[in-house]
């Protein structure tokens, strides 16, 4: 298989006419339908369905098509990086984050890559829980991603931020106008928590089991934003970091816990033995405007 026969599939996958798709590659369109059989015959199978009157993508044809797309952009992306100076950093990083305890992490982290790196792809994937970062990291299905401490494993990581939890309960809930809650006060309560061993829900059981009791989860969600909004339906409480506070379900408050309040302490982490200049030129600017709080 060559590189050229996959170019012409995806301009007869995007024209859907072997006459523009013939012109768009300046040749003519007998050696480009022949490209197009000598690649088919390759796969093993018809990747467009052709009448007189239209080109349509068969079912292999669909399913080829994102891989098609994603091996020219990297032969295109290897032949810049190639040529680049020693100044410039070419490349892709697939980057993990949860979601809303994110909020004020990531688009700094995002926005500096963009202007230090712009020839940097960024490829960022939602709700992931330290657990989900460690197995990715692992698998090299991620190349970074923001995790709660401690996590899984023997990855480096570097801390972020560090940050108290409150308490996340219904704005209506007898605790919500207190000015502080103690940790005992929630112990009769409903729950609501991130499954799996997400490192904020370890730090909450650790909090519910150092005040003497074991929660009572009545429910468990992947997206810590959907943990708060649950808790604004009346469906139980849970904890959350400060970063949380200015971005509360309306129907829901976040109330200081007592001294001296558990903290969530979250990083960054990688797999130096993947690490590309990329992901080198990430952590890089993330040194700078993600400085370690400690």
């Amino acid at each position: 298989m060559e590189i050229r026969w996959i170019e012409a599939f995806l301009a007869v996958a995007e024209e859907l006419h072997f006459g523009r798709a013939a012109q768009r590659l300046h040749m003519a369109q007998s050696p480009l339908s022949q490209t197009i059989k000598k690649l088919e015959k390759d796969v093993g199978t018809p990747l467009f369905e052709r009448t007189t009157r239209a080109v349509t993508l068969t079912s292999a044809g669909h399913a080829f098509l994102p891989h098609a797309r994603r091996i020219v952009g990297e032969v295109d992306l290897a032949m810049r990086a190639t040529g680049a100076g020693t100044d410039k950093v070419y490349g892709r990083v697939r980057l993990g984050f949860s979601g809303a305890l994110n909020h004020l992490t990531l688009p700094p982290l995002t926005r500096a890559l963009r202007t230090r790196h712009p020839h940097v792809a960024l490829h960022l994937v939602d709700r992931v829980t330290t657990e989900d970062a460690v197995g990715l990291i692992e698998r090299g299905a991620l190349d970074v991603a923001f995790v709660g401490l401690p996590a899984p494993g023997d990855l480096p990581t570097r801390v972020i931020t560090v940050e108290e939890l409150g308490a996340a309960v219904p704005v209506d809930h007898p605790l919500a106008g207190h000015d502080h809650i103690d940790m005992a006060d929630l112990a009769e309560e409903d729950w609501v928590l991130m499954p799996g061993q997400s490192a904020l829900r370890s730090v909450i059981l650790t909090a519910c089991h150092g005040a003497g009791f074991r929660p009572r989860i009545a429910q468990e969600v992947k997206d810590p934003y959907v943990v708060l909004s649950l808790v604004a339906a009346g469906l139980g409480v849970s904890l959350a970091p400060t970063c949380v506070r200015p971005i509360m379900p309306a129907d829901a408050v976040w109330v200081p816990l007592a001294a001296p309040p558990p903290e969530l302490h979250s990083a960054l982490l990688w797999d130096p033995a993947r690490s590309t200049a990329a992901v080198r030129a990430l952590l890089d600017v993330a040194g700078a405007v993600l400085p370690d709080p400690r």
